[in-house]
């Protein structure tokens, strides 16, 4: 049996990591998406609704759940008996960093690979951040994330509408 990580912050999940994840959950037997907890970084999403995020976005895959995890991802797929990392590459630029990160991870524990997953043309340009831009700008954020994060986005755009009156 083939058990792999997806780790990653999701902040929000964005169509190109579903890409990933659809992808992935078909040359694997289990997927575990590891929602990053990352204390230097301040979510829009809180953990809690990152995590509900991607179990909706990700619901029609019976081989895929979703659990969080802080420290070094080599770790959190050796806990889960995981012996396959999964990463997307949107570009070149991604690839450096990547492999660097996944030789890191090689050399810590060698039972664990990584797999690189090249994110379809349309999802190239596509980063959470870019997503929380647009966003805060009132644009239409249809083409880059899931339905439940548009409700997301309008449940936070409400409340933070409620807290300046």
């Amino acid at each position: 049996m083939v058990k792999a990580v997806y780790p990653g912050s999701f902040d929000p999940v964005t169509l190109g990591h579903l890409d990933v994840i659809r992808r992935a959950a078909k040359v694997v037997d289990e997927l575990i998406i590891g929602v990053l907890v990352n204390s230097a970084k301040k979510p829009m999403f809180t953990l809690e609704e990152r995590m509900e995020l991607i179990k909706e976005a990700t619901a029609e895959f019976p081989n895929v759940t979703v659990k969080t995890f802080h420290g070094l991802t080599v770790e959190f797929a050796k806990e889960n008996d995981a012996h396959l990392i999964i990463r997307g590459l949107r570009a070149v630029t991604d690839f450096e960093s990547e492999m660097q990160i996944a030789q890191t991870n090689h050399s810590i524990e060698p039972d664990i690979d990584t797999m690189f997953f090249t994110t379809s043309l349309e999802y190239a340009f596509l980063s959470s951040t870019i997503v929380k831009e647009v966003a805060f700008y009132g644009a239409d954020i249809s083409k880059f994330v899931p339905p439940g994060v548009i409700r997301a986005f309008e449940q936070k755009k409400q409340a933070i509408n409620g807290q300046q009156m």
